[in-house]
């Protein structure tokens, strides 16, 4: 019996090539194509309406070349997280991101979504560790960009124009990726901060002597999911990776900015407490039984102030130091909720409001992407240029 996939109440057969030239043809005979891998990202985006094939890439999922001398490391998108990983570990290594479901999430759909987590404020996003990708485009004909060398400058860079794009302008086969040694030692301090001595918390570490990896805020609903003890209204974590040495002294400082600002009562978790909770902060994003998902895009200053106002009963996830906002409700309407994505809109500012998860009858009535913005068209050129016949998740963005 074949597969099928329902996306949005519209049913697909799911083709799962084991090579990439199978793909091609698959690509070349679909009028439409919706790429998945751990389906881990699939509520993201507006109702997919036109008839075509789900193109599963998870059986493509090498190895291709791992130097792990020169830090880089190739694979075909369909690998999943956890394997990944596991291959760097073996040469202590690996790919500092904080990806939900790592068992089933595909780099590949991963790198489409340019997931990013906790560690962002440090480590950044998947959009500054690939280097070299392949894609198939809208003829079917599988094209390169980048390379397998850190300093490879030639071109176009068309890995970044494909991060982050949804799958929308080609089908991602192949990434190289920039990976870093594991940590020597890391660390992670928590505070406990009212709600109205939170924007003065965050202005203070926002100026810190050390160097974080990660600076986020979650209210107590999220506290408790993420196995934390309440210690205020809000709970601020501040981690930490470098040698023994440079944790240690870090650690200090922060307690002493803290303390001088009027925040004392510092309670700091050590290596081996760190992973689990690390994991447990990755695996926030998804589905937490609400009913609407949605992510805001601020600017740093803003987060403390846009917190509070999205409404007590709702789990609220932040990592003010890049002013991205988790936020997960249960309005008890689709009206309900465009009223109030409509007001968190205005209280982003110059920033977005996106959903993440919504049930499906709701789609056509929410602002999914949030309000429309300056560069809209530039973008809807680009898609039109690399995919004139709108074959890659057709209507998912544009």
């Amino acid at each position: 019996m074949t597969d099928t996939l329902l996306l949005d109440g519209l049913s697909l057969p799911v083709v799962r090539p084991t090579r990439v030239d199978v793909l091609c043809d698959e690509v070349r005979r679909a009028s439409a194509v919706y790429p998945i891998g751990g389906r881990t990202q699939l509520d993201y985006g507006l109702p997919a309406v036109k008839p075509g094939i789900a193109l599963d890439l998870t059986a493509l999922e090498g190895v291709i070349d791992y130097p792990a001398r020169d830090m880089t490391i190739t694979v075909q998108a369909g690998i999943r997280i956890a394997k990944l990983q596991a291959v760097l570990a073996t040469e202590k290594q690996r790919l500092p991101i904080d990806i939900s479901s790592p068992d089933r999430a595909t780099i590949g759909g991963s790198v489409a979504a340019n997931i990013s987590g906790s560690r962002r404020y440090g480590a950044g996003t998947l959009r500054d560790y690939v280097i070299g990708i392949n894609t198939v485009n809208a003829e079917g004909i599988e094209t390169k960009a980048g390379g397998r060398v850190v300093k490879n400058v030639a071109g176009y860079d068309l890995c970044k124009l494909h991060t982050g794009a949804r799958g929308t302008l080609g089908i991602i086969t192949q990434v190289t990726l920039k990976v870093r040694p594991l940590p020597e030692a890391q660390a992670i301090g928590v505070l406990g901060c009212s709600g109205d001595r939170l924007a003065d918390l965050l202005d203070t570490l926002h100026v810190t002597r050390t160097r974080p990896i990660a600076l986020d805020v979650l209210n107590g609903a999220a506290a408790q999911k993420a196995g934390l003890s309440r210690q205020g209204d809000w709970s601020v974590l501040v981690g930490f990776e470098d040698s023994q040495k440079a944790v240690e002294w870090q650690l200090q400082q922060l307690i002493k900015e803290t303390t001088t600002a009027g925040f004392p009562g510092l309670m700091a978790r050590a290596s081996d407490a760190c992973e689990p909770l690390w994991r447990s902060l990755a695996e926030l994003p998804q589905g937490l039984g609400t009913e609407l998902t949605f992510k805001a895009n601020l600017l740093p200053g803003k987060t403390a102030s846009f917190v509070r106002s999205v409404g007590e009963d709702a789990l609220i996830h932040a990592h003010a130091g890049s002013g991205i906002v988790w936020c997960h409700v249960s309005p008890p309407s689709a009206d309900d909720a465009r009223v109030m994505l409509e007001k968190l809109n205005r209280a982003a500012g110059a920033g977005s409001v996106v959903v993440t998860r919504c049930p499906v009858m709701w789609k056509r009535s929410l602002p999914l992407l949030g309000m429309p913005r300056s560069d809209l068209a530039l973008m809807q050129r680009v898609k039109a240029m690399l995919d004139p016949c709108d074959t890659f998740n057709s209507g998912r963005l544009f």
